[in-house]
């Protein structure tokens, strides 16, 4: 599979979910898609595109799902395509195509947001999206949270990138739009949203990008604003604490048990979520610590000022603490002794939870993990 390297394309997430539910051995070559040269000589096109066994190679999102579930759904479980529902499949996935606005700007990172003339469309426009969206998920609600009732299919893939996306961007955009939790207006889509997050966890653990990458995508110039970032941080820096609280203990419970039955195929996964990213954190130090010696002097100049033996001394403490994210701080020796350089865990978790891009550098839970780390060291 060639995608998108930052995970920013929803055209490749669409073909990246389909492979990874089904369970399809692949590899995957990532692609520079922001220009400056950075293209493989042996690549043209757009992302996403397969090379198959054979030698050929094809493109165009859907119908690279739709070819997926042909070729492989003898060896998997999942059938995204179910004979007695397969028409209802096929037009739930090109109702997205009648219901998304069409005359927005393409981008990447900024899909069907803002029109030609740089601004986003205004509130009541969104609204009727979501109006529609939920009214569609609707139909079949009395079945299940699905777009086709109780079951997933290449329907929710056509849907996931775009409404993942939506979910994280438009409360930045207008006030009192979000669509994540307004279950009064968007009941249907509120319970959709809960499906994937609890039912669907290769899509939560592995897949899906997080809130925080998408609101950072917002103030980069050359998003499809052109080229001029939003004033969006008071509403950013407000999801951004949210997203940073503890955890409740039936929160904790139940983020375990997804990640557990995501881990049963993946042997090689961490026990846990902050596991993990202490997993990805050990695995990549050399890249961090060479990232923050390059960057950190501009957007972070208190972590610039730090020797690089006191950067890596943080982030093994982060490591540590993250390893023994269940247990209470307070009641372990070693956590204690890694507490004692707090003040450069703080930077350094900064840094990263800025510079992270999600599902990129590591997956949704694990860079949630990191980012609760903050406020408990503080």
């Amino acid at each position: 599979m060639f995608r998108e390297r930052h995970g920013w394309c929803p055209y490749s997430e669409r073909v990246y979910l389909a492979l990874e539910v089904m369970g399809i051995p692949y590899d995957t070559v990532y692609i520079d898609n922001t220009g400056h040269g950075r293209r493989p000589s042996f690549f043209s096109g757009q992302t996403p595109q397969i090379r198959w066994e054979d030698g050929s190679t094809q493109g165009e999102s859907m119908d690279l799902v739709r070819q997926i579930d042909r070729k492989y759904k003898q060896a998997s479980d999942i059938d995204l395509y179910p004979t007695d529902i397969q028409n209802e499949v096929i037009n739930k996935s090109r109702a997205f195509e009648s219901i998304f606005p069409r005359r927005t700007r393409p981008s990447s990172r900024a899909a069907f947001l803002f029109r030609y003339d740089g601004e986003p469309l205004w509130k009541n426009e969104f609204e009727k999206v979501l109006r529609e969206t939920n009214e569609l998920l609707g139909q079949t609600s009395a079945d299940g949270p699905f777009f086709c009732g109780k079951r997933f299919t290449a329907a929710d893939i056509a849907w996931a990138p775009f409404l993942e996306r939506y979910a994280a961007q438009l409360p930045c955009l207008h006030d009192d739009l979000n669509p994540r939790y307004d279950d009064e207006n968007f009941p249907h889509l509120v319970a959709w949203y809960d499906a994937m997050d609890y039912f669907v966890p290769v899509y939560s653990c592995q897949v899906k990008g997080d809130a925080s990458s998408w609101r950072k995508v917002l103030t980069m110039a050359g998003f499809g604003n052109a080229g001029v970032p939003l004033e969006v941080s008071k509403r950013m820096s407000d999801a951004k604490y949210e997203e940073a609280r503890a955890l409740s203990i039936d929160e904790k419970e139940r983020i375990q048990s997804l990640w557990e039955k995501y881990c049963m195929s993946r042997p090689w996964m961490a026990t846990s979520p902050a596991a993990e990213a202490a997993s990805v954190m050990t695995r990549n130090r050399s890249a961090i610590m060479k990232d923050i010696e390059k960057r950190a002097v501009i957007s972070h100049p208190l972590l610039a000022e730090c020797t690089q033996d006191g950067v890596d001394v943080a982030m093994r403490a982060m490591v540590c603490l993250l390893c023994q994210d269940d247990l209470d701080f307070r009641d372990c020796e070693l956590n204690t002794r890694c507490m004692s350089y707090k003040e450069d865990i703080v930077l350094v978790a900064t840094y990263l939870d800025d510079r992270m891009c999600v599902p990129r550098d590591m997956g949704c839970l694990s860079a949630a993990a990191l980012k609760r780390l903050i406020p408990t060291v503080q």
